[in-house]
């Protein structure tokens, strides 16, 4: 064959496709802070600096970046924060309004206007001797358990299969350095001493998302009374018998009404309080 029979060809190589951007609630867990013109329910975009903190110097797993795990850790962190801190769903960017609902340990699935109203904290706990929902509201609950313990991170294990059924085991964890208060099941003042050490529970979700990768049907399956068990090691609790109508006192919660001196000066802490990044301690009522 000659040389002059030999034609270079025109057919220039293709350039490599640019893989499809994910949404923001993915590829960063702080993603939704920056968000204008939503409704935070104290005034301004919480800060998680500590607990970020918190969480990358006690992990135990390390995701690649860009992995499945890293972006399902990230799209339920921006959940949480929308979850306890949004007051209005309009603003969640990390849900299918129409079509969201969150249950626990195979219970009825609530709406997102439900855990709007009645808040994190209080639903997954069922009444017990350490505490009951009955005798606390959004606020004094997370002032209850955000003093016991100031930080309480959170991270992604393992995650079993991808869209659009996500299947996970996680971790939560923190440490406890100031006394737990609270009320039972039986109007009881309960207190349990700090005792400076972790506390450490393990679930697993499962989460259907939307073609947005935006959460929809959320079931998840833990232990609530874990916390508690770590709480009180020994069991050694002290049970004060109230009589009457029980008024704060400093360091407690009690449940007021929304327009209430004590519900304003309980927002007004909660406001400056450090959050707890804790998503799965969500409501099931």
């Amino acid at each position: 064959m000659a040389t002059e029979d030999i034609k270079p060809s025109s057919m220039e190589p293709e350039p490599p496709q640019a893989l499809p951007k994910v949404p923001d609630y993915l590829a960063s867990p702080n993603a939704v802070f920056g968000d204008e013109g939503v409704q935070w329910r104290y005034g301004r975009a919480p800060d998680y600096s500590k607990t970020r903190k918190v969480w990358a110097e006690g992990k135990t797993m390390n995701h690649a970046a860009g992995s499945l795990e890293e972006m399902v850790e990230n799209l339920v962190k921006n959940w949480e924060v929308e979850a306890s801190f949004k007051p209005r769903l309009s603003d969640w960017r990390t849900v299918d309004h129409e079509n969201y609902s969150f249950a626990m340990g195979g219970g009825p699935p609530q709406s997102a206007e439900h855990m709007i109203k009645v808040g994190t904290y209080n639903g997954i706990i069922a009444p017990n001797e350490y505490y009951s929902p009955e005798n606390s509201d959004f606020a004094s609950s997370h002032k209850t358990f955000k003093r016991m313990m100031p930080t309480f991170a959170w991270e992604v294990l393992e995650v079993y299969s991808g869209p659009p059924r996500v299947a996970f085991r996680w971790r939560h964890w923190g440490t406890m350095k100031n006394d737990y208060v609270g009320f039972n099941d039986k109007g009881e003042k309960v207190t349990a001493k700090a005792h400076g050490g972790i506390i450490d529970i393990e679930g697993v979700t499962v989460a259907e998302v939307d073609d947005k990768v935006r959460l929809r049907a959320i079931q998840t399956w833990m232990d609530p009374l874990e916390m508690f068990r770590q709480i009180a090691p020994q069991g050694i609790v002290n049970k004060q018998t109230m009589n009457r109508k029980v008024g704060p006192e400093a360091g407690e919660a009690v449940a007021a009404g929304p327009e209430s001196e004590e519900t304003k000066l309980t927002h007004e802490e909660m406001s400056k309080m450090a959050p707890g990044e804790c998503p799965f301690l969500m409501n099931r009522e």
